[in-house]
């Protein structure tokens, strides 16, 4: 069987190298006849004249998709890396789970199929060819909210729903006390509990996408089937400080934590790992033009972006959400491999990197990044001021590996709305944590002592996690601790577009009405000769800072 990626062949490092040192023309420095930038708003776009000197950086092109990723993953499956077979491990008496990622990731949601339901068909059919029938599939949700019926139906397809749902096909429930299991300490004397199903199975499938270096590896296993008592040793403050990015996993001591669990676990399970790359085709022939450095835009562009401006101004708040979260992005599959978790994981970051990693010399006074309408935590549901902070702080400062892109004492210039409102079946203790919680404190170490304990065990919060489809009551904690990175590092933090400036002040921000006046407020403390960067996403990119 030929490798159906042949024209996407693993690079070596010297390749990779060269490759992204081809990348530099994506870093571009503003004059004064320079056009407008786009920048991501919310639910909307700012077109903003940026100073002349501006850094800006894009993201790299999309690597091309795999022509038939179908073929693809039966031949990972056929070819597995430092593992047999996956039909060779397979006999009719075998007890299987299959661990699948929840709808965290890709962002915003691809267009179907998903690439969970190609994974899921293939192995569902040499499962069913080799006669094993003991089969469970568990969306692997850790403390995230339950996905809804309808959610899981469109991520797994119609022949996984139809034969699984609901008593084979189901969320991962942290808190069903019969339902997890310890399996022992780390040298560390990390605890790794894990779903009862997933640890008494004589195989664990787990299906990823890898949609930035902080997923898949080891994590996928430790993290998504783990409950609180596990996620509390590397979801914490003092971890995260120690992490210098977490898009780049090798100096990340929340992966150094995860990898230990992880390899605990596969000590004492078979784990047969299958990990997938998507490219940064995130929009289709009608919005390609956002991905475009807006110097190059044509008519056509401009014709484009304003009627995009206009139907967003049209409409409510809550009907541009509506319509935002219906869109589902055109990504393909750039890589597929299965087998041991590690060797997999390696090939999997490579090809990540491959994607994403742009060269970028020397840091800058002023970073500027705009929070668009989705993240990790707010799927189908609102973006709200936490969440904000979580993807400012934590998501969007850490796009770099080496050194961060601000430097040390610098200021971050964050474009969002920034309103007070919550999603309140989907973030109920997010709603306290924030009124209650920080009107006392921003200060993580704080927090964790006075209140994470309190939220954890919480009956309501618990209760809505468990039969509803809220997020663990502990998980604002979790979110303003990822913020941990960029809150230590800069010196100001400035809301530029805030619509609320007490939301703002509760976050321990500074706010400003327009990025002019967010700009001239940075340049006063920094002098005139500060210099700025604007981080040009999404699409994502990662900084190789120099």
């Amino acid at each position: 069987m030929a490798r159906p990626e042949a024209r996407l062949r693993e690079l070596k490092p010297s390749e990779l190298r060269h490759e992204v040192e081809a990348r530099r023309e994506l870093v571009v420095t503003l004059n004064r006849r320079s056009q407008p930038r786009l920048i991501a708003y919310g639910d909307d776009f700012l077109v903003e004249k940026l100073p002349a000197g501006t850094r800006v950086i894009y993201p790299p092109p999309p690597l091309e998709a795999l022509p038939d990723p179908d073929t693809a993953i039966r031949y990972a499956l056929l070819h597995p890396l430092n593992a047999d077979p996956l039909f060779a491990q397979l006999n009719p008496n075998l007890r299987v789970t299959i661990a699948i990622d929840d709808i965290s990731l890709p962002l915003p949601p691809m267009r179907r199929p998903d690439i969970r339901e190609r994974l899921l068909n293939a192995v569902l059919q040499t499962l069913a060819d080799y006669g094993v029938d003991d089969v469970h599939l568990i969306i692997a949700t850790s403390l995230h909210r339950r996905m809804t019926e309808g959610e899981i139906r469109r991520m797994v397809g119609e022949r996984a729903f139809k034969q699984f749902w609901p008593e084979r096909l189901y969320n991962f429930d942290a808190e069903n006390r019969a339902e997890i299991v310890m399996l022992g300490k780390t040298e560390h004397g990390e605890e790794v509990w894990l779903s009862r199903r997933a640890a008494e199975s004589d195989l664990l499938i787990y299906l990823n996408i890898n949609l930035v270096p902080m997923d898949g590896g080891y994590k996928s296993v430790a993290v998504g089937l783990a409950p609180y008592q596990s996620l509390r040793h590397h979801h914490n403050p003092a971890t995260l400080r120690q992490s210098h990015s977490y898009m780049d996993p090798a100096n990340s001591a929340l992966h150094n934590s995860a990898n230990r669990m992880g390899k605990l676990i596969n000590q004492q399970l078979n784990v047969f790992s299958i990990e997938t790359a998507i490219n940064t085709r995130m929009y289709g022939p009608m919005l390609d033009f956002l991905q475009k450095n807006e110097d190059q835009f044509s008519d056509w562009d401009r014709l484009r972006l304003k009627g995009f401006r206009w139907t967003l101004g049209a409409m409510s708040n809550e009907l541009r959400r509506q319509a935002l979260f219906q869109y589902a992005a055109p990504y393909g599959m750039t890589g597929v491999w299965a087998g041991e978790t590690e060797t997999v994981h390696r090939q999997a970051l490579a090809r990540v990197f491959q994607q994403y990693a742009v060269p970028v010399k020397g840091q800058s006074d002023i970073l500027i990044v705009g929070v668009p309408y989705i993240c990790p935590y707010n799927v189908n549901s609102i973006m709200n001021p936490v969440l904000v902070q979580c993807t400012g702080l934590g998501y969007l400062f850490n796009m770099f590996r080496n050194e961060p892109l601000v430097k040390p004492g610098g200021t971050m210039i964050i474009c969002h709305p920034l309103r007070d409102e919550f999603h309140p079946e989907h973030h109920p203790s997010y709603i306290e944590f924030f009124h209650r919680c920080l009107s006392e404190t921003t200060d993580s170490l704080e927090l964790e002592k006075q209140f994470e304990a309190e939220f954890a065990r919480n009956p309501t919060y618990v209760h809505m996690y468990r039969y509803g489809h809220a997020y663990h009551g502990v998980h604002p904690f979790y979110m303003w601790y990822w913020g941990e990175p960029g809150r230590q590092h800069c010196a100001r933090v400035i809301a530029a577009g805030c619509e609320e400036p007490e939301v703002a002040a509760r976050l321990g921000w500074e706010s400003a009405d327009t990025l002019d006046e967010a700009i001239a407020m940075a340049t006063s403390a920094h002098g005139r000769a500060a210099t700025i960067t604007y981080l040009h996403l999404p699409p994502l990119v990662i900084a190789d800072v120099e």
